[in-house]
């Protein structure tokens, strides 16, 4: 069985950078099994499935090379993507379905695509988990627990210059590990994502850690529209807006291949 793949970069008017993702659309649901394996396969970050509902509604589920997931951002545009620019949807939103609740995706100004997630704010940690310091290899100024553990720095220097130890990282029992700090120039604050226990050691722009990130940097700098960045080797920008209890996220994408995989039926 022929299946169409699309291999988008998320989180980038420029092919090459952001956060690479493959969308597969199918007519029914593969087992999970298998769609696992065509991730394994892909060994991108995420891959995303998609099956039509009708209409402007889809069900979508996510997976890394090694797990599927509850929630991810990236994917979701990169999906987004594909419909409005290689499969002929026309509607203003695309809702997609998923094990998150009901994500929203627009057409926002200047070419981006707009998600609309719940917020997943973060509370304070007083203790370091097992594995955090050895792993990250530094002391964050500060601690927050959500589905992921945020580390807290001073500078966007310090998130930058960070070498973590993976076998230490791995042991610390959160989803993954991002470590933020205060951007420079327009930009509010910077982040990079660490997810060794998910199978992406460290992954270039991750939509789902700003639901948590969002929420944190409103608060602390009194704004509701905040310019984020994630600094990895590939970098992404997001254009994000907390509004009550959702998490807005804008990003361009852009396709980088499209072909087809050969599954058994």
């Amino acid at each position: 069985m022929a299946l169409p793949i699309y291999q988008v970069d998320a989180f980038t008017s420029t092919m090459f950078a952001g956060n690479p993702a493959a969308v597969c659309p199918l007519p029914a649901w593969l087992p999970a099994d298998t769609m696992r394996a065509i991730a394994a396969e892909n060994n991108l970050a995420e891959t995303a499935f998609f099956v039509a509902r009708g209409g402007q509604e889809f069900d979508i589920r996510w997976f890394t090379p090694a797990v599927e997931v509850e929630l991810c951002g990236h994917a979701t545009l990169a999906s987004a993507h594909v419909l409005y620019q290689h499969l002929g949807f026309e509607g203003t939103e695309i809702v997609f379905h998923s094990q998150s609740g009901p994500l929203r995706v627009s057409k926002a100004e200047g070419g981006r695509l707009t998600l609309d997630f719940p917020a997943r704010p973060p509370h304070p940690l007083a203790t370091p988990p097992d594995g955090l310091l050895d792993g990250l290899r530094a002391t964050p100024l500060q601690l927050l627990a959500g589905p992921d553990l945020v580390c807290v720095f001073s500078t966007e220097a310090e998130v930058r210059a960070l070498q973590p130890d993976m076998a230490h990282l791995v042991k610390v029992e959160y989803r993954a590990v991002i470590a933020t700090a205060p951007g420079s120039d327009g930009v509010d604050f910077v982040s990079r994502f660490f997810g060794p226990r998910v199978g992406v050691p460290e992954d270039p722009v991750t939509g789902s850690a700003h639901t948590t990130l969002v929420p944190y940097w409103a608060a602390r700098l009194g704004k509701a529209h905040l310019h984020a960045r994630q600094v990895s080797a590939r970098s992404g920008d997001l254009w994000c807006e907390l509004r009550g209890d959702r998490v807005l996220m804008s990003g361009h994408a852009v396709t980088y291949l499209r072909g087809e995989i050969e599954v058994s039926a």
